[in-house]
C-alpha cells in the first residue's frame, strides 16, 4: 500500500499557509537595485509577511542575474557560503553553485532562464522556469525551491525534466488555460483554503488510491500540462488506474508544500518498487471556488549517486 509521510507531522497544513492578500498589502517596498548591499540586514528588519515578500523578489532577481546575465557576483551577495544542496548534480556550498553556473554559461553562452511562475510562503520560494540552453530548443522544465535565512539562500532543491516536442494534451508545460490567464498567484484567494483542497485531493487520489477523488475535487475540462496525460478528469483517472495496477506496492512520501493564493505546490517522492531510487515529483494545482481547475508537474528520476550527502528532499 502507498503511504503518506510528512517531515513536519506536528504542524497542520493550514498552519503553514500565508494569506497572499495580506502579504502583498502589507509588504514593504523593496529596492530595485540588483546590487542591494544591505540584503541580510533589511530582510531581517521586516515582519513575517514582509520577509516573505522580500524573499520572493530577491530570489526572482537572483535567478535572473545569475542565469540570464551571468552575474556570478550575485552568488556572493545572495547565497550563504555553506549552502545546503539537494540537487544531486551539485556538491554543497556556494562555490559549487558558482562553478556549475560558470561551466553552464561557458558551454551555452546564449542560455536563458524564462521564469514562468514564482510561489512563496514563509522562508521558502519555488521558481518554476524554462531553462533553454540553446536557442530554438525546448529546453528543460525546472523548479528551484530555496529556503531563505536572514536574507540569503541557505538551502536549495531542484527537480527538472526535458520538455518534449509534443504532449498528449497539446498543452505546453508552462502556459495557463483556466481563467484568468495569469501565472501570478491570486492575492484575493485564501492560501489555507486552496491548500486544503489540493492536499485532500492528493491524499485521496495518490495515497488512498480513490479514483473518485478527481470527481469530487477537480472540475472538467481540467487542463493538464503533464506531457503524458490528456485534459479532463476521465484521462486522469485512467492514468492513475494504470499506474496503481502496474505498481501495486508503490510508496508515496509527501515532503514539502508551498502555497500562495490559488496556487499549491507539492514536492514528493514516489518509489514504484522497493528496489528503485524512485522519482522526485513536483506538482502545481490551481484552485478556484473550492475545486482544482488546472495542473502542472515536473518528474525526475532520482539518480543512484549524488554529488552531496543529502537526498533530493
Amino acid at each position: 500500500m502507498s503511504t503518506l509521510r510528512s517531515r513536519h507531522p506536528g504542524r497542520s497544513l493550514a498552519a503553514l499557509a500565508v494569506t497572499a492578500a495580506t502579504l502583498l498589502a502589507t509588504a514593504p517596498a523593496v529596492s530595485a537595485s540588483p546590487s542591494h548591499a544591505g540584503t541580510a540586514t533589511t530582510a531581517a528588519s521586516f515582519d513575517a509577511q514582509g520577509r516573505t515578500a522580500f524573499n520572493k523578489v530577491m530570489v526572482t532577481r537572483f535567478f535572473d542575474r545569475l542565469y540570464n546575465h551571468g552575474d556570478l557576483a550575485a552568488i556572493g551577495t545572495h547565497v550563504r557560503p555553506d549552502l545546503i544542496q539537494h540537487n544531486p548534480g551539485l556538491a554543497d556550498g556556494a562555490a559549487a553553485l558558482r562553478r556549475h553556473v560558470a561551466d553552464l554559461k561557458a558551454a551555452h553562452p546564449q542560455a536563458r532562464l524564462l521564469v514562468k511562475r514564482v510561489i512563496a510562503q514563509g522562508d521558502q520560494v519555488a521558481v518554476h522556469s524554462n531553462l533553454i540552453l540553446e536557442p530554438g530548443t525546448k529546453g528543460l522544465a525546472v523548479v528551484d525551491i530555496v529556503r531563505v535565512q536572514r536574507g540569503r539562500i541557505a538551502e536549495q532543491w531542484e527537480v527538472s525534466q526535458q520538455v518534449p516536442e509534443t504532449t498528449v494534451s497539446g498543452n505546453d508545460m508552462f502556459s495557463v488555460i483556466s481563467t484568468p490567464r495569469t501565472s501570478r498567484p491570486d492575492p484575493r484567494a485564501s492560501a489555507a483554503a486552496s491548500e486544503q483542497v489540493a492536499i485532500t485531493m492528493f491524499r485521496e487520489l495518490a495515497i488512498e488510491r480513490d479514483l473518485t477523488a478527481l470527481d469530487r475535487h477537480a472540475v472538467d475540462p481540467y487542463p493538464t500540462h503533464s506531457p503524458v496525460v490528456d485534459n479532463g478528469i476521465a484521462p486522469g483517472k485512467e492514468l492513475f488506474a494504470q499506474t496503481f495496477a502496474q505498481y501495486p506496492d508503490a510508496v508515496v512520501t509527501f515532503e514539502k508544500v508551498i502555497t500562495e493564493g490559488d496556487l499549491v505546490t507539492l514536492l514528493y517522492h514516489m518509489q514504484r518498487t522497493p528496489d528503485e531510487p524512485g522519482l522526485a515529483i513536483w506538482d502545481v494545482f490551481r484552485v478556484q471556488k473550492g475545486k482544482v481547475v488546472e495542473f502542472w508537474d515536473i518528474i525526475q528520476p532520482i539518480p543512484a549517486t549524488s554529488a552531496n550527502d543529502n537526498s533530493m528532499f
